[in-house]
């Protein structure tokens, strides 16, 4: 095998490990880097070396710039490849690791600056004369100006950070009296993610459908489509659930082709490098607008490989480093779908982080799970709280919804306990949700909408009767001690610890 130069991967969890599994299938080394918070963590172990960053916090690790390139260069590394988040869309991230001599896996400054950034990609976008979602020109700087153009095109309307996505920094307003609050936490919120708190304002088609077109260009205005993704089962606007091809352009053949038409034009005139997604709202009669380019690989991107048999981050590796003959549209077969396992409060899709006793996770059988957890481990408070995406693949989209719901079923995450054998704490996860999901009607016709899991509460709330017996003793105590909490009651604080979690008081004793 050729002798390869080591690679330094610049993020942590499943993408980290998954990015190190596909650069010792090619032969090239691996380094890893890491946080306080995750030096125990697996993808620290599966790298060939490993770098310490800094504190838990991002900001003091995983976005610093500097801090990386130094890894990288005691490391060896000459390449580095960002993963997704972090400093995955960061121009002068690209620019400083240019400046080391580093090789950088993905699209160039300048294109990221022309797509990256909301706003630009917007100008890019109508230079091109293709629809896009109508707002604000450029950044907004005050609740007042959000007022202004809310009144200008009317309700509802949506908050957006300007730097990143993934459903960061961004808000929905549906009235007047929302928006001061609304832009204070979007901005808040943009600003601890991504280190930019500017924001933009999208006026919010009702009922639509957010599909995704995976591109990947040479970088000199050459470029292909690998079919298209229908994300719209959403929470809080993060995906929940992704799949290939679409339903809704299933509907509308028509639409596919100009999406992708309009998919490949703007990565030809960005001179876009490697894989990168547009993604664009549909609505219910096949019109579709712009909606934002991510200048980087995609947390679903296995629903395209299953489809299209692609490594995509093989095809990233080998175009940085001038191996690629770039390929042709590869053909899609069968259908793919994938779903993110969050340690979660199921009701309110609020993080809950916690220690991990037991994870077991499918495979086999067109079957994939990628995670960053082996058998245990901890969610931590500091980074995203996913614990797993399980994907599959089938011939039909009704064979590969069996296989997600037969795969869903098996999955087992679970506390730690004590010597006694009760669980410590009160791990909660979206899984319980996601059984729901794939077996709910709308989802099994394939008429996904944005809004599905607001106008369906059954998927959230739990029924009496399917509550555990352990769960009916813990809030049983709820009932029988609260308003007694001064009561002089001899238990062992592991025994009620799940009384502490359905009371939802923090620091309440009885």
């Amino acid at each position: 095998m050729k002798s390869r130069v080591p690679i330094l991967i610049a993020n942590r969890g499943e993408i980290a490990i998954r990015i190190a599994r596909t650069c010792k299938a090619l032969g090239f080394p691996t380094v890893a880097v890491y946080s306080d918070a995750d030096q125990f963590a697996e993808h620290v172990r599966v790298c060939d070396q490993a770098y310490w960053l800094g504190g838990a916090a991002p900001k003091e690790s995983y976005l610093n710039v500097e801090k990386v390139i130094q890894a990288a260069l005691q490391s060896g590394a000459k390449m580095i490849h960002p993963g997704y988040g972090f400093l995955s869309e960061r121009p002068h991230f690209v620019e400083a690791c240019e400046k080391a001599g580093l090789v950088f896996i993905g699209p160039s400054a300048e294109s990221m600056r022309l797509m990256g950034d909301k706003i630009q990609a917007r100008a890019t976008v109508d230079s091109l004369k293709i629809s896009r979602v109508p707002g604000s020109a450029g950044a907004i700087s005050t609740s007042e100006e959000a007022l202004k153009f809310a009144r200008e095109t009317g309700f509802p309307i949506l908050l957006k950070a300007t730097a990143g996505g993934g459903g960061k920094g961004m808000r929905r307003v549906d009235t007047e009296k929302e928006i001061a609050q609304a832009f204070e936490g979007a901005s808040r919120e943009a600003l601890g993610a991504f280190g930019d708190g500017s924001l933009y304002l999208e006026k919010f088609i009702l009922e639509p459908h957010h599909v995704e077109i995976q591109i990947f260009g040479d970088g000199k205005g050459g470029a292909i489509h690998l079919g298209e993704r229908e994300c719209s089962i959403q929470r809080r606007h993060q995906k929940v659930w992704e799949e290939s091809p679409a339903p809704i352009l299933n509907r509308f053949p028509k639409t596919r082709e100009a999406m992708f038409e309009a998919a490949l034009k703007i990565t030809s005139h960005v001179k876009y490098a490697g894989a990168g997604t547009l993604e664009f709202i549909v609505d219910g009669k096949g019109h579709f607008y712009f909606l934002e380019m991510n200048t980087r690989l995609q947390v679903e991107h296995p629903v395209t490989e299953w489809v299209t048999g692609v490594d995509l981050v093989a095809w990233q590796i080998l175009l940085a480093s001038r191996e690629l003959s770039f390929p042709t549209i590869p053909e899609r077969r069968g259908s793919a779908i994938e779903v993110r396992l969050y340690a979660e409060d199921p009701e309110s899709f609020l993080p809950a982080p916690g220690p991990l006793d037991l994870i077991e996770l499918p495979s086999g059988g067109f079957v994939r799970c990628d995670s960053a957890f082996k058998e245990s481990g901890e969610v931590s408070v500091h980074y995203d709280p996913m614990i797993a995406k399980v994907s599959v693949w089938g011939p039909t989209r009704e064979l590969a919804i069996e296989r997600l719901r037969v795969a869903l079923d098996e999955v087992r995450v679970e506390s730690p306990k004590n010597g006694k054998g009760i669980k410590i704490g009160s791990l909660k996860t979206n899984l319980r949700f996601l059984q729901k999901l794939v077996r709910h009607p709308q989802v099994l016709g394939g008429d996904t909408t944005t809004d599905l899991i607001a106008k369906h509460s059954e998927l959230t709330k739990s029924p009496t009767e399917e509550m555990s017996l352990e769960s009916a003793i813990a809030l049983s105590l709820y009932q029988l001690l609260e308003g007694s909490v001064q009561a002089s009651v001899a238990l062992d604080e592991n025994v009620i610890s799940p009384w502490f979690s359905l009371s939802r008081r923090e620091g309440l004793r009885p």
